[in-house]
């Protein structure tokens, strides 16, 4: 792994801590209690997208926190150069994880078609 690389990772490791601190610390419940899953900085780490975890918020509730997570991005950006003493920090972005859903779907048609095997099987034995 190359330095920038090392330290892309170390960054977005820091804010995947960071960011759910400075949420707890604000008023809002839609955002306070948020869990975040992974963080992603760009190349030159300007940009940082940030996923969240959606598994105890309805689809509405979705987007009123993301919307509210828009509007308090400037406070997130200067609570991390705070905290951690940069001169800057990333422009954030948010999106919600539908990485474990997916991760359920793969795991369900991985079953169907293991019993879809063993069905099979079982009739070829029996002729």
């Amino acid at each position: 792994m190359r330095e920038e690389e090392i330290k892309r990772k170390r960054t977005e490791s820091r804010l995947v801590e960071l960011l759910p601190e400075a949420f707890s610390g604000m008023n809002d419940n839609r955002i306070n209690s948020l869990s975040v899953t992974a963080v992603v900085c760009s190349r030159g780490r300007y940009d940082a997208k940030v996923y969240l975890d959606k598994s105890y918020l309805t689809e509405k509730e979705q987007g009123e926190a993301l919307k509210q997570l828009r509007a308090v991005s400037g406070y997130l950006s200067t609570y991390v150069r705070e905290s951690e003493g940069w001169y800057k920090a990333p422009k954030f972005t948010f999106e919600f994880d539908t990485q474990l859903e997916q991760i359920a779907n793969i795991e369900a048609l991985f079953k169907e078609i293991g019993k879809r095997h063993d069905k099979n099987k079982g009739e070829s034995n029996e002729s």
